[in-house]
């Protein structure tokens, strides 16, 4: 078992917008206050599809930093760093691809979709049938137990448990691992190993998941344990060997699913977007030029906001008092559209003013990012450098 830590990560491939904001961003922000948080560049994801023509990672991935630091991420609380420059994800994704099967890249439920939703473009490639082992390399190589995903994700993070289980399986069964096992638990002192010898048949015999808590929860308040001792304990509870890679939980964020200025969900593809930091004028005329309810021909016609994109913005952006107001005003053509759509206006404006000013900054001197990316990157690059030395050792690579 290992210390609790967050990860996550995005692709830079343009601009981002208020999309990225109510479903990520906002939830980030959140959980850096809760946990140690690493959040990363997924360049090298960003390659899986856009191979042919790099140019647009490169000029996506600062403004990206920016939008993140905008958004309200904070480098004093989270760890932010970009994936290519952590070589050791491609080492660990490398010596995992010797071991696993075709079979569970295949049918990856994300793998049959994206190839059909990007038919336009050649993805018969290796990189992208081996972009879920990757992503498992991403988060394995930080040790990481929870990973923030929306329903449609929870496979992947299953899938890298999986990858976990295997590994462990496979290379976790250090040579003379039960005699060290047993040496290590004659360290716990008498009495807590009576216990953990109890939990440990009760779990094993019986399935008592309780059991297996209790013992985890044993061995996380004994002080005197080396790391080495502490993982083949772990991995003798539950009968495996030698726990070398941690398995990831999903963890399951509600994301509001913010629409478009038509309706549909907010995605550059469709040309529907407001983006973050955008100009103030350039977000006002988008909202009072937004399609509504097509009965409203007139003024004096009654409109159903059910039926109208702007009351979408309403959900995620007004209070109880305005929904009321809009609701009634809208059935009763007691408003009119433009009247509706003001308040959506200055709510954006007023999430937007913060952004451009925490932005200001790092626009004015953009070697403040690069900085915080070096550092970011230091620490990460130390974490993962630890896992790839329990990885090369666990499969007899560290000879030299």
């Amino acid at each position: 078992m290992y210390a609790e830590r967050v990860l996550s990560g995005m692709r830079p491939t343009g601009r981002l917008h208020l999309g990225h904001y109510h479903g990520v961003l906002k939830n980030w922000v959140k959980l850096q206050a809760e946990y140690p948080c690493l959040f990363f560049v997924a360049d090298w994801h960003a390659l899986t599809t856009a191979y042919d023509d790099p140019r647009v990672i490169e000029e996506s991935v600062w403004d990206m930093l920016v939008d993140w630091l905008a958004a309200g991420v904070d480098p004093a609380q989270a760890t932010m760093f970009i994936q290519s420059r952590v070589p050791e994800h491609a080492e660990l994704h490398l010596l995992l691809s010797m071991m696993c099967p075709l079979g569970w890249l295949e049918r990856v439920p994300t793998y049959k979709d994206q190839q059909e939703k990007l038919s336009d473009k050649d993805l018969s490639t290796y990189g992208f049938l081996g972009y879920p082992l990757l992503q498992s390399a991403d988060i394995l190589i930080y040790r990481a137990d929870k990973v923030p995903v929306g329903e449609d994700q929870v496979p992947h993070v299953e899938f890298t448990r999986e990858v976990a289980r295997r590994f462990n399986h496979l290379y976790g069964r250090e040579p003379g691992f039960e005699e060290k096992a047993r040496e290590a638990v004659r360290k716990l002192g008498s009495k807590r190993a009576k216990l953990y010898e109890e939990l440990r048949t009760r779990f094993l015999q019986d399935g008592e998941e309780t059991a297996l808590e209790q013992a985890r929860a044993l061995l996380e308040e004994t002080q005197n344990l080396s790391l080495g001792d502490r993982e083949r304990l772990y991995g003798h509870l539950e009968g495996g060997g030698k726990m070398i890679l941690a398995e990831p939980d999903a963890l399951l964020t509600e994301a509001a699913r913010m629409p478009g200025l038509d309706g549909a969900k907010m995605s550059k593809s469709y040309g529907n977007t407001i983006f973050l930091r955008e100009d103030p004028e350039s977000i006002t005329k988008k909202i009072r030029t937004m399609q509504t309810d097509p009965a409203r021909v007139r003024r004096t016609d009654p409109g159903d906001p059910e039926k109208c994109p702007v009351w979408q913005f309403h959900q995620i952006y007004s209070d109880d008092a305005t929904r009321n107001w809009v609701q009634q005003g809208c059935r009763s053509a007691g408003i009119g559209c433009l009247d509706c759509k003001q308040p959506v206006v200055e709510a954006v404006l007023s999430e937007q003013a913060v952004m451009r000013e925490r932005a200001q900054p790092y626009v004015d001197d953009p070697t403040l990012v690069r900085n915080i990316i070096a550092d970011g990157c230091e620490r990460a690059r130390k974490l993962a450098q630890e896992t790839m030395r329990d990885v090369r050792e666990a499969m007899g690579l560290d000879y030299g």
